[in-house]
């Protein structure tokens, strides 16, 4: 059995923070653990950047700088180097959200190819990333996803959202580069679903380079996953799949009680929990068949994850597996897991500050409503401060 304290080690995980840091780190969590002090500095926040007033050193000093690697991929490289001398690879992701328009989906594209080109230039960084909604807009894929008939403008929009998704994974594989494709909500997910399964069909043909992401409060998702895989046995393709719990739950459970439909979301956070690691498990039964990147915060998923391994005789540093989380949370997890040879990724946001906001306010509320996480934070940055002041 493994020891359920490695995670406890706040010299490993917290090494690479200077004092200064270690208190701001303090300092946000203790703020983003009051739920009514989140709400009003969300609503200051996004007045504060539409009226254009001067708060960007501010925000970038503080939540910022915490939560992302930087404005652009070369800003973020001291901190992805410092992260990789622990054994900790990076994500890189372009965390700008809600753009709208051809000219942004284009941008978003180049950024994109860029990062794979990056990806394959530095060991530092194996993993790329993009979001669905960035390459084309969310009603599209909805229109797609239910099978509504698409005129002929809104046909041709598709083939270009189409055609960046073949255009960055034929990069990705091109330069042997796996690439995470994110999940989003549930009423566009549909049509992203058939494109990425497509292109894993094309792509993933001698092991897994594409990889969808499957949002495991979702009720179905277990069962999905077990479709994919006999659709990839039947034609000789691999699976690569992101596995997380959410994050798009309140606004599910509204948009379904509004428009009267049963919601997607499992009946409990325990529910959710025994359908991630059924999934978890379902993978390592099967993994010479598709792969793992486990992208969860859950102290007992990655227990759960390690003994599997254990039990299997998979090597800690195996490729097939990886455990990821977010750039600013749970360090006790990567850097511990990391310093016992595991393959470890964090995601690293990056981009404008203003446009990176609706980003960071997602971290901030996430951090609010999931029970006891943020609690584990401070305690541990706690230890840590103590730990230090008695050298």
């Amino acid at each position: 059995m493994i020891q359920n304290t490695i995670f406890n080690n706040t010299e490993i995980a917290f090494a690479l923070k200077s004092d200064s840091e270690l208190e701001r780190a303090y300092f946000l969590f203790k703020m983003i653990s009051i739920e009514p002090l989140v709400r009003i500095g969300t609503a200051a926040t996004n007045f504060a950047i539409k009226a254009k007033l001067p708060v960007e050193g501010l925000i970038r000093a503080t939540v910022f700088d915490h939560f992302c690697g930087g404005v652009n991929e070369e800003n973020c490289l001291p901190v992805i180097d410092k992260m990789y001398e622990k054994g900790v690879s990076s994500v890189l992701d372009y965390s700008v959200e809600g753009k709208e328009n051809e000219t942004e989906f284009d941008a978003a594209l180049r950024i994109t190819l860029k990062i794979i080109n990056f990806a394959e230039e530095r060991k530092s960084i194996p993993i790329a990333v993009f979001k669905p909604s960035g390459f084309g807009r969310i009603s599209l894929f909805e229109k797609m996803g239910n099978g509504t008939t698409l005129n002929a403008k809104e046909a041709e929009e598709w083939g270009r959202v189409k055609n960046r998704f073949e255009t960055v994974c034929k990069a990705a594989k091109n330069r042997d580069v796996s690439l995470l494709i994110d999940a989003e909500e549930s009423w566009m997910q549909n049509a992203a679903d058939n494109l990425i399964t497509d292109l894993m069909r094309k792509y993933n043909t001698e092991k897994p380079v594409v990889f969808n992401t499957l949002q495991m409060y979702r009720h179905d998702r277990l069962n999905f996953l077990k479709e994919q895989h006999a659709i990839a046995k039947a034609e000789g393709f691999y699976l690569g799949y992101k596995l997380v719990r959410g994050a798009y739950m309140e606004k599910e459970n509204e948009r379904a009680e509004k428009l009267g439909y049963p919601t997607p979301i499992c009946e409990s956070k325990q529910a959710t929990d025994q359908n991630f690691n059924a999934a978890v498990t379902y993978m390592l039964d099967h993994l010479d068949e598709m792969s793992l990147f486990n992208g969860t915060h859950n102290e007992n998923s990655s227990y759960l994850l390690m003994e599997l391994m254990k039990e299997k005789g998979i090597a800690n540093s195996d490729k097939r597996v990886w455990f990821g989380q977010l750039y600013g949370m749970s360090d006790h997890i990567s850097f511990n897991l990391s310093h016992l040879g595991y393959n470890v990724a964090k995601y690293v946001p990056f981009g404008p500050v203003k446009d990176v906001m609706p980003y960071l306010i997602r971290r901030a509320e996430e951090n609010t409503s999931v029970a006891g996480q943020t609690g584990r934070e401070l305690n541990l940055l706690s230890i840590e401060k103590k730990r230090r002041k008695k050298l």
